[in-house]
């Protein structure tokens, strides 16, 4: 068996004022690290033999603060990375409404169908970071494992190992910094924590942010 921690990195400033952020490498701000810090201290006594972390700062920021006191090492994973929005990336919430009218009615109602103007497609995301999990299982046999990555990669992968294919990804809650668990056995998974956020009750200024 193997066991899964799946976190969200913590908030950004394009978090709190709804820019979509992709591949553009936003770092933590200070409630993010304050909320990075938190989640390591959630899982302290939580035995984990390897962490891996998309290679964007923000990810990688909050994959360090689950590596304080122990003795591995943050390993970046590509196929973990955020998706490729293209043209959206660094645009206002309402600037994509608004530039982008149709094709944001299709990404809030069918969001399957979309593949972002030189960008990616949630099956592009799904098929890599499909591959990454697969790897990942397979390198560590009877071992618990964290992996730090962003909101649309922990959706499509939740999505996948419960059975949900990619027009319920809005049914997939993920809050910054979030914990999810789940276990890998005998050629199945099994889902044992979902958009946990109860370690982010004393981090001052946090606020419950699902963008």
């Amino acid at each position: 068996m193997v066991h899964i921690i799946l976190v969200r990195h913590g908030e950004t400033d394009w978090n709190t004022q709804q820019v979509f952020r992709g591949r553009v490498d936003v770092p933590l701000n200070k409630v993010g690290r304050a909320q990075a810090e938190s989640v390591g201290v959630s899982l302290h006594d939580r035995a984990i033999d390897a962490l891996y972390s998309s290679p964007l700062s923000r990810a990688l920021e909050t994959a360090h603060m689950l590596a304080e006191g122990r003795n591995i090492q943050v390993e970046p994973e590509s196929g973990f990375i955020d998706i490729d929005f293209g043209a959206w990336q660094g645009l206002s919430h309402q600037k994509v409404k608004e530039r982008y009218k149709d094709l944001y009615t299709t990404w809030m109602n069918e969001p399957h169908k979309v593949t972002f103007p030189g960008g990616e497609s949630l099956e592009e995301v799904k098929v890599r970071s499909q591959k990454a999990l697969v790897k990942t299982v397979a390198n560590n046999p009877g071992r618990t494992v964290a992996i730090v990555s962003h909101r649309v990669v922990n959706k499509v992968l939740l999505c996948s190992i419960i059975g949900l294919d990619l027009s319920h990804f809005w049914y997939i809650r993920q809050d910054t910094c979030a914990v999810n668990s789940f276990e890998y056995k005998d050629g199945n998974y099994y889902l044992t924590l979902l958009n946990d956020t109860c370690h982010l009750k004393g981090v001052k200024g946090a606020s419950v942010v699902d963008f």
